[in-house]
């Protein structure tokens, strides 16, 4: 796939004047927004496999440098649809997710709407939970302390207790291979907030 651009810069004759006034929308919203504007990326219609112009987000867990969350939108002139996207081919997905968007009017308008739905899930408070042992981190999970839900996942198994490692080793469990039981690791040692609006304690 070509390069992408972050909203705030695009080759003018990529975009034709209604997806440069959706563009402008967003750029212009984005300035305010907490993010490495290179997280904030435009891809013109003739880039992409879905031939619509497509905007899309990554939400990064900065400490541990890792990809949480990748949210976008894909836009056609009229209507725009947002999901959760495939962090790879920038797909929609299939089935809706909790994170769908879906508006149609003047770009202007929907773009405005985009926007919004991008600064609600910004907003969203964003918590890594951390599992130690001797003083390091063998398990993190990222989640919305809202609802719970799970974004992602990681585990050292070289850092984790023994008894941990030996029965993961029984259950088949390895890195790179199935999902971590969290309700097999107990509580999270910490948790470290990572965006959004902090929980309340």
């Amino acid at each position: 796939m070509e390069e992408t651009i972050p909203w705030s810069e695009y080759d003018e004759d990529d975009l034709d004047a209604t997806q440069r006034a959706f563009a402008d929308v967003l750029a212009d919203r984005a300035g305010s927004w907490n993010v490495d504007p290179l997280s904030t990326v435009l891809m013109p219609a003739p880039r992409t496999p879905y031939r619509r112009l497509m905007a899309y987000l990554d939400i990064d867990g900065p400490e541990r440098d890792r990809g949480v969350l990748t949210v976008g939108c894909h836009f056609d002139g009229s209507t725009v649809r947002g999901d959760k996207l495939h962090n790879q081919d920038f797909a929609l997905p299939r089935l809706a997710t909790e994170f769908a968007l879906a508006a149609t009017g003047d770009a202007v308008a929907v773009a405005n709407r985009a926007a919004d739905w991008f600064e609600a899930i910004l907003a969203r408070p964003l918590v890594r939970r951390e599992w130690l042992h001797a003083g390091k981190v063998y398990a993190v999970r990222y989640e919305y302390a809202d609802t719970g839900r799970g974004l992602g996942e990681g585990f050292e198994d070289p850092l984790a207790p023994p008894e941990v490692q030996e029965r993961l080793a029984a259950e088949g469990v390895v890195r790179g291979r199935g999902r971590i039981n969290r309700s097999g690791l107990g509580e999270p040692d910490r948790a470290v907030h990572v965006r959004g609006n902090r929980p309340a304690p």
